[in-house]
């Protein structure tokens, strides 16, 4: 059994953001084929059949000729294992850059199961490379346009500090940035919270008082980028809430921190 769409039907459809790069196809009478590249992340891909039944042995991922291409060797790309549940083939990020690079080439990345349906036929299911080369024009121009990280990547965000110290160091405001960047970029978040926290060495006082210029420091910094300081909670917290214990210098090193959280509608 082999699905694939003809060469008359084969479309590339693109979703564009900041955020995701989309781009699918529907294979008639299975499901659809989409390759998603999400903003600080690698392309993956993903097959969407609408059943979960096709591939609960597995699947071969192999790039084939396609038809006008007589006489090209088909090229193994790796075993995949369904998903659990839904019954998707998720494909690896470098597996999903040689899909495209066959795709370029006018190749089929073909999907291979022993059984279908749990029937003696063995399935085929084969991604079309017709109009390819001008999706993935598009499909570039909106990669060069993403932002460098992803929500995921900076909602919760811890920035380190030295003992006794409050200042941020060059890594911490790059840290910074691309917070900033990002909520800039996403009217979904409505909120920032900036706590900041000591280790247990000292007086209660002192490590209160640092944890509050440490906390003040990283918004200080946040404002200066252009974030409303209206959205923005800072907060301090002294030694009373450790992430480890206090025991040994490498705890003590993690409990010197600010947290800064993003929260969305």
């Amino acid at each position: 059994m082999t699905f694939r769409s003809s060469i008359d039907d084969a479309k590339w459809e693109l979703e564009a953001s900041k955020f995701s790069c989309r781009l699918s196809q529907l294979i008639p009478s299975f499901g659809n084929a989409v390759f998603e590249h999400e903003a600080g992340e690698s392309v993956r891909f993903i097959l969407k059949p609408t059943e979960n039944v096709h591939f609960e042995d597995g699947a071969k991922l192999v790039a084939e000729a396609s038809p006008w291409q007589p006489g090209i060797a088909p090229r193994f790309i790796g075993s995949l294992k369904a998903e659990e549940g839904t019954g998707y083939l998720n494909v690896e990020p470098a597996h999903a850059k040689n899909m495209l690079a066959a795709l370029y080439k006018g190749m089929m990345p073909t999907f291979t199961s022993n059984q279908w349906y749990g029937t003696e036929e063995s399935l085929r299911v084969s991604v079309s490379a017709v109009n390819f080369q001008s999706a993935y024009s598009d499909y570039v121009g909106c990669t060069e346009g993403l932002l460098p990280v992803n929500y995921r990547q900076v909602a919760r965000t811890a920035i380190l500090f030295p003992s006794s110290q409050w200042r941020l160091s060059d890594a911490s405001r790059e840290r910074l940035d691309m917070i900033a960047l990002y909520v800039k970029n996403d009217d979904s978040v409505k909120a920032i919270y900036v706590d900041g926290h000591s280790d247990s060495m000292g007086r209660r006082l002192m490590n209160r008082d640092m944890s509050k210029r440490r906390a003040e420091e990283v918004t200080a910094y946040l404002i200066s980028l252009g974030l409303d300081p209206n959205g923005i909670t800072t907060r301090y917290h002294g030694e009373r809430y450790p992430v480890v214990e206090n025991n040994t210098k490498a705890n003590r090193d993690r409990n010197r921190r600010v947290t800064i959280r993003l929260e969305r509608d």
